[in-house]
């Protein structure tokens, strides 16, 4: 597959500075560059499909008139928390 560029990016002097410091031993700015709109692309792409799943949820309470109480819920997730943190000191 052939490869494609991104648009060259003009920044802030101090912008550039603070990348490279935080640029790992081997890493390049273009590396730094890359990683990083890859990660943002996936958190982006998680986040719309959050979004989608509680736009479904909120269509599909009002059809089925079915409501779940916020704190039974955060309760259950409570008690989740707890069972997989004493599992996990075992």
């Amino acid at each position: 597959m052939k490869t494609a560029s991104i648009p060259s990016l003009r920044v802030d002097p101090e912008l550039r500075q603070a990348a490279e410091s935080v640029l790992q031993e081997g890493e390049t700015l273009s590396n730094f560059v890359e990683k990083s709109l890859r990660a943002n692309i996936e958190h982006r792409r998680m986040q719309q499909e959050f979004i989608a799943r509680g736009l479904a949820s909120r269509d599909e309470a009002r059809r089925t008139g079915e409501y779940f109480d916020a704190e039974d819920v955060l309760g259950e997730l409570d008690d989740l928390l707890a069972q997989a943190e004493a599992k996990n000191r075992k």
